[in-house]
């Protein structure tokens, strides 16, 4: 039988987590706000996907191994860290030039000039489980909560998946409002000056999440 008071804490929490700015967050908005719309619903995929795997692997108790391991932590943290600093870097390296069809075949500058990224559902999803899946603080976090809320007469895995649903359903709903938001700037933010900056500034903060990840103990 389901907890409701079990259920609609861990709801709470995730929630509160789930409207705190970071990654995930700055993902979505990068990729929604250059007009790549199928992009930004793989990379919400992709972030969902990771979350389900994390609360699937903590309630059978593998993630566990995270924390008795220091090795295994540090191992998926380094890996975690140089997969951000990569994207980072290859966001930063992007923003160092126009963009292939930056210029107008006169010379003219293109005031909205289309990125040239691919708009893949796949390559979104791609990137946005990999930042989920490497990060083991999402790991560590399903460790110290997730136990707190499954009822001793409940199937751990069955009510482990239930609350990692919740938490895929409320991010879901948020990712809906962040990409609403970013398509209400897209036109502004495709242009190549506005592009450059909005890379700039996603890659170094991308690369300050990795640094701080590789840092972290």
């Amino acid at each position: 039988m389901i907890d409701l008071s079990a259920l609609w804490g861990f709801t709470l929490i995730v929630g509160l987590l789930t409207l705190t700015p970071g990654l995930d967050t700055l993902l979505i908005l990068r990729t929604a706000a250059l007009g790549q719309r199928r992009g930004a619903w793989g990379v919400m995929l992709g972030i969902q996907t990771g979350t389900l795997a994390w609360g699937m692997l903590s309630s059978l108790g593998v993630t566990a191994l995270l924390t008795a391991s220091h090795f295994a932590y540090t191992l998926l943290r380094w890996a975690g860290a140089a997969y951000l600093v990569w994207m980072a870097a290859r966001m930063l390296w992007a923003a160092r030039r126009p963009s292939v069809n930056g210029r107008a075949p006169h010379g003219n500058a293109n005031p909205q000039a289309p990125d040239t990224t691919p708009d893949s559902l796949l390559r979104g999803w791609r990137q946005g489980a990999l930042t989920n899946v490497l990060n083991p603080k999402v790991g560590a976090f399903y460790v110290a909560v997730l136990p707190q809320f499954i009822p001793t007469d409940a199937s751990p895995l069955g009510m482990g998946i239930l609350l990692a649903g919740v938490h895929c359903v409320l991010g879901i709903l948020w990712s809906c409002v962040l990409i609403g938001f970013a398509r209400v700037l897209r036109d502004w933010l495709r242009r190549d000056v506005a592009r450059r900056w909005l890379d700039r500034i996603a890659g170094m903060a991308i690369g300050a999440f990795g640094v701080r990840l590789a840092l972290s103990d």
